[in-house]
């Protein structure tokens, strides 16, 4: 504030002198002139804030701010010229502009040129960045990368598909090319980190942008996506490593929020399987649609315990959280518990999941999923349950494992009592979900942090994946549009082969398959080469919902196939198995039925 006091008081006899160097300076009127200067400049001064920014970020706003103060000063000194002595002195008041704004307006940007000249001597122990990307989320990354050291990066380049953007320079850096020319620039400019700065890629650009980052000896890491970025949750300076739910190529699921806020706000919902990575995330997501109560039936203690206490901190204000320790195959208590509380809805998420262990274990198999499954659907008939929603899986399609088999014998068994029960019962199926237990990655990743080798059962596998969100998003939608009978499936895209995952961690990990090393170890009993979401008898093409199916069925003997089960659950393991995937591929028609559409 001295300082431009100094500058706008002075500024006027500098240019009376440069303009009229014979003539008397220091007289009364140009006294009035520099003193209504001082005083209208520090008045439109604080009035845009100058002295409350920091300078150091000074840009294009800044200098508007100067330029308007001191216009606006020196158009109040004319005035007050005009009207004390009928005169005024353009040629001295358009010098004195002009020095004004240069000393000024100098003083500030110096200060940021010394902090560039600062920052510029460290950039030598940063790591050379190429930002992808040279829109605003660009700009707006490599002006935060400039001035924040702790970052540990320097921008030196942009890539960008955009011609009109290539061979410009943004923010003092070049756009050296398009996508394209990626992994010569980063070899020709010496790249050690390259950021995908593109919040509204759609998940298939952002894998091909990064198939060809991983062509490069660099690390790849992106800024959060645009919906993160509209909900608040990050902003555009949170860079982070890339994830391998970033890279599945497609879309995430939109919620119709009306329809699943009108079965769960205010009511009471129950969640079997509460503690496990699917049941929680559930929970989770019911939470945020504020029911009245949540009944949170769990098997495990400390799982339960776990969810209980995070729901209690994020939500206790508006739900109330029960815990109920329960095994779903004592059919006794699943009864008492589920009239005690009459949820209005029921997502029956607990499962034995674990492919190569139910092949081992066949009769656990058929206790928890198929038995665990009838008691909880049966009880929630008695108890007038309005809505049961059971989590099914891709590996109930053509089941070749006895893990698929008990799941597809689980849908008969929902959809048989759908037609005789007031409660609408339906079932859900999906693929693999990514970091759920028992899950390939977690697997993929300890292997890894172990330093390999990664193993994997053979180099043609395929699965269809999506995130612990997608799925219960999923889940959720698929008990608001319930009708009754159906059997809902996400339209998860491509599906991904095994073998590239692999490669994807371990590029991922910042480590290499040579370094890591990757084994064929040789198919499982159970498993399938590739998973099917749908038979042929159920495909129906046309969605119901934007990335929603749902599925035909054919009405089944249900009592047949569950005395068939009844008969065989206690034998040789063997023909345990033999007879759980005869019923799940052919089962016995109900007599006189055809294939139906639900």
């Amino acid at each position: 504030m001295l300082l431009d006091s100094v500058i706008v008081f002075t500024s006027v006899y500098i240019s009376t002198i440069s303009l009229f160097p014979v003539s008397e300076v220091f007289t009364i009127p140009l006294l009035v002139i520099s003193i209504t200067l001082i005083l209208s400049h520090h008045i439109f001064a604080h009035y845009y804030k100058m002295y409350k920014r920091a300078w150091e970020y000074a840009s294009i706003g800044e200098l508007i701010i100067i330029l308007k103060a001191v216009s606006l000063s020196v158009i109040v000194a004319a005035l007050c010229q005009y009207v004390f002595m009928q005169d005024i002195f353009f040629r001295v008041l358009a010098s004195t502009w002009m020095i004004q704004l240069f000393l000024i307006s100098g003083t500030r940007f110096s200060w940021r040129i010394y902090q560039e000249r600062n920052s510029l001597k460290s950039y030598k122990q940063m790591k050379p960045t190429l930002i992808v990307g040279a829109g605003c989320a660009g700009t707006l990354v490599a002006r935060q990368l400039k001035y924040n050291q702790e970052s540990g990066l320097q921008p030196v380049a942009f890539i960008d598909d955009d011609k009109r953007k290539q061979n410009l320079d943004i923010m003092c850096l070049p756009v050296v090319g398009g996508t394209d020319s990626l992994t010569e620039n980063v070899e020709k400019l010496g790249i050690e980190t390259i950021v995908i700065a593109i919040p509204s890629l759609s998940k298939k650009e952002l894998h091909k942008i990064y198939q060809e980052c991983n062509k490069t000896n660099a690390t790849t890491q992106m800024i959060p996506m645009f919906e993160d970025l509209v909900t608040g949750k990050v902003s555009v300076s949170d860079i982070r490593n890339v994830e391998i739910g970033d890279l599945l190529g497609r879309p995430s699921i939109q919620l119709d929020t009306d329809s699943i806020e009108k079965l769960v706000k205010g009511n009471v919902i129950l969640v079997t399987g509460a503690g496990g990575s699917i049941g929680s995330e559930i929970c989770r997501q019911l939470s945020s649609y504020q029911p009245s109560q949540i009944i949170l039936l769990g098997h495990g203690e400390n799982s339960i315990y776990s969810i209980e206490m995070e729901l209690n901190t994020n939500f206790g204000t508006d739900t109330r959280f029960t815990t109920e320790i329960a095994d779903i195959k004592d059919r006794e208590k699943i009864l008492k518990l589920m009239v005690h509380y009459r949820p209005k809805a029921v997502f029956h998420a607990a499962a034995h999941k674990h492919v190569p262990l139910m092949e081992r274990n066949p009769e656990e198999a058929i206790k928890n999923n198929v038995y665990g499954t009838r008691n909880v659907a049966e009880a929630a008939d008695v108890a007038g349950v309005e809505t049961f929603v059971m989590i099914s899986s891709d590996k109930a399609v053509n089941p070749t494992s006895v893990m698929g088999a008990t799941k597809r014998i689980a849908e008969m068994i929902v959809q048989n009592l759908d037609k005789k029960s007031k409660t609408r019962f339906v079932a859900v199926r999906f693929g693999n979900v990514l970091g759920s237990r028992g899950s390939v990655i977690p697997l993929f990743k300890e292997q890894i942090r172990k330093g390999g080798p990664v193993t994997i059962t053979h180099p043609e596998m395929e699965r269809y994946f999506m995130t612990i969100p997608e799925a219960s998003k999923l889940v959720l939608q698929a008990g608001a549009l319930a009708k009754g009978g159906e059997i809902f499936v996400l339209d998860m895209g491509d599906p991904v082969k095994i073998l590239d995952l692999a490669h994807n961690l371990i590029r991922l990990s910042g480590l290499s398959a040579d370094d890591i090393g990757i084994e064929f170890t040789g198919m499982r009993p159970g498993e399938k080469l590739y998973e099917e979401l749908l038979n042929d008898y159920e495909v129906r093409e046309k969605q119901i919902y934007p990335k929603i199916y749902i599925g035909k069925s054919v009405e089944v003997n249900v009592n047949e196939v569950i005395e068939r089960v009844d008969e065989c659950w206690s034998k040789d393991k063997s023909v345990v198995r033999e007879v759980l995937l005869s019923i799940a591929n052919h089962p016995v028609p109900h007599k006189g039925s055809e294939a139906v559409s639900i």
